[in-house]
């Protein structure tokens, strides 16, 4: 199990192609990732934008000095709850030939660990509604399906 040897880190601008070719190679998202040199600058202009925000961070699982997972945190803070605050978990993504060896738990748990760290009340994702695998992952460690998500494709 490679999770004992995995480093977490905040990712680079370097990681960037790697970043890329992780969300490339997933067929079920629906994103239009792509690893074509002329959407480059889009995915430039999404880093810059997250690592220039106080409560967005993106990060990346190395493993023997290769990225091999992926995943963003957004802290949240509202009112309802008497003012405290959620941490979101997005874009989570291991490599496709490394799934099922702990990256992602490993993920998760960094995740979780940080959350509570910072006195976050809560943690929360979503999944892909056709992603029944995720799904039971989540739940094995300790997510609860509570509510229904919508969306609206606004491009």
């Amino acid at each position: 199990m490679p999770s004992q040897d995995l480093l977490i880190r905040e990712s680079h601008e370097s990681d960037l192609p790697a970043l890329i070719a992780l969300f490339a190679a997933d067929a079920l998202g629906g994103h239009g990732d792509t690893t074509d040199p002329a959407a480059y600058d889009d995915y430039l202009r999404a880093f810059r934008t997250i690592q220039s925000s106080r409560d967005q961070t993106l990060y990346v699982a190395e493993l023997a000095g290769e990225v091999v997972g992926t995943f963003q945190t957004t802290l949240m803070t509202s009112l309802n709850g008497r003012g405290s605050s959620s941490m979101i978990i997005e874009a989570v993504q291991t490599r496709t030939d490394l799934r099922g060896q702990g990256i992602g738990a490993a993920m998760i748990n960094f995740c979780i660990g940080e959350a509570k760290g910072r006195g976050v009340r809560l943690v929360q994702l979503t999944s892909n509604a056709l992603r029944k695998d995720a799904h039971r992952f989540y739940e094995r460690l300790g997510f609860k399906p509570s509510h229904l998500g919508f969306k609206m494709a606004l491009k």
